[in-house]
């Protein structure tokens, strides 16, 4: 879909890459700019192929090219390539782009119509925007991280990075429509995305919802308040997830259950003073995970299994391929390219591709 488009992404370790490698995985031509000891991603953690892993699940499909960005030399192969690009994004702190002279006032000289994107922390508010910070930051002060509460109202530390992918999904979807806009009206800008206002934008129904009632947790049915709408341990000691909130699946999951005298009760507590509820969880204590998964294909009720990450290889929902050189698993979305182009550059692998073309280009100059 997105043959043709050109994007320069200046962006390391995960929410940057991952933005532009969904760009990527829509056909545009992703050309990551490294410095030459490469994205900080490669190194950190548990290695792929001698790779980090963090980057190479968020690399995929993009070429590589290695500048000093502080030489002279650099910065103009660097505005050179944007000058034969689309778009731009970076995700340094704010100031760095334009003290290296890659900032959008001096790129549009270069490129008027160029769709420049930054993803940042905090925006460009002048109390936070120089602040150093992470996804449990960004989780924390957009009230998200307050909605994952243990029992004892303890905040439950993620170990999914949730903010950096939500802040580089809202990047793609900034960088597609101004992509749009600049075809239609020949005209390119400026956008700041905030990973933080990105978090905080999810809590529309938490806030709507405390300002009427003053109740902090949102949707209460949501929750896990309510007996159709819970997780419970299995036989086998694994989880199941039931989501029946609608009246057609939670009669459907009674009457499967050969439980029709739950149905009453669909709204019940999921609390240990209802008998109804502790009928259900030993309920789903006397199978295993397995035949919850088949119970739910079959009797269309909303209940899923709660899967751990190495199970999704051989779940059916998901369409798991390898890369061309069969080394990294992944999960292809629906519509997406191939496996054909699935693996992360190595480091600087296409110098002598964009370099020579760079050349040239000064050459006709």
């Amino acid at each position: 879909m997105l043959k043709g488009i050109r994007i320069i992404d200046f962006s390391n370790y995960l929410p940057g890459p991952f933005a532009s490698q969904r760009i990527a995985e829509l056909g545009a031509e992703v050309i990551k700019v490294e410095p030459v000891s490469g994205d900080p991603g490669r190194h950190l953690d548990i290695k792929i192929e001698g790779t980090g892993a963090v980057f190479a699940a968020n690399n995929r499909g993009k070429k590589s090219i290695t500048l000093d960005l502080k030489s002279e030399e650099g910065k103009n192969a660097a505005l050179m390539l944007i000058s034969e690009s689309d778009a731009v994004l970076e995700s340094f702190r704010p100031g760095v782009m334009k003290k290296l002279g890659l900032d959008y006032e001096t790129v549009k000289k270069h490129k008027p119509n160029i769709v420049y994107c930054s993803l940042t922390g905090y925006g460009e508010h002048k109390d936070y925007q120089y602040l150093g910070s992470h996804d449990l930051n960004y989780m924390a002060v957009s009230g998200v991280l307050a909605q994952l509460k243990d029992r004892s109202g303890r905040p439950v530390h993620p170990t999914h990075t949730i903010a950096d992918f939500m802040g580089g999904l809202a990047a793609s979807e900034r960088i597609l429509a101004a992509l749009l806009s600049s075809k239609m009206f020949g005209k390119g800008g400026y956008h700041c995305i905030s990973i933080a206002e990105v978090m905080a934008s999810t809590m529309g129904n938490h806030l709507l919802i405390e300002k009427k009632t003053g109740y902090t947790n949102g949707l209460s049915v949501l929750n896990g308040e309510v007996v159709a709408y819970s997780i419970y341990e299995t036989k086998d000691a694994r989880f199941a997830a039931l989501a029946a909130l609608e009246p057609k699946f939670w009669i459907n999951f009674c009457k499967n259950a050969e439980r029709e005298d739950w149905i009453e009760y669909h709204l019940s507590s999921a609390t240990s003073d209802n008998p109804v509820y502790l009928e259900i969880t030993e309920f789903f204590k006397s199978r295993t995970l397995k035949d919850w998964t088949e119970f739910g294909q079959k009797a269309d009720c909303c209940l899923t299994p709660v899967l751990e990450s190495g199970e999704l290889a051989d779940f059916p929902l998901f369409n798991r391929v390898l890369d061309a050189n069969g080394k990294y698993p992944w999960v292809k979305m629906h519509g997406g390219f191939d496996s054909a182009i699935g693996c992360p550059p190595d480091l600087g692998e296409n110098n002598e591709e964009l370099l020579s073309s760079i050349a040239k280009k000064n050459m006709n100059v």
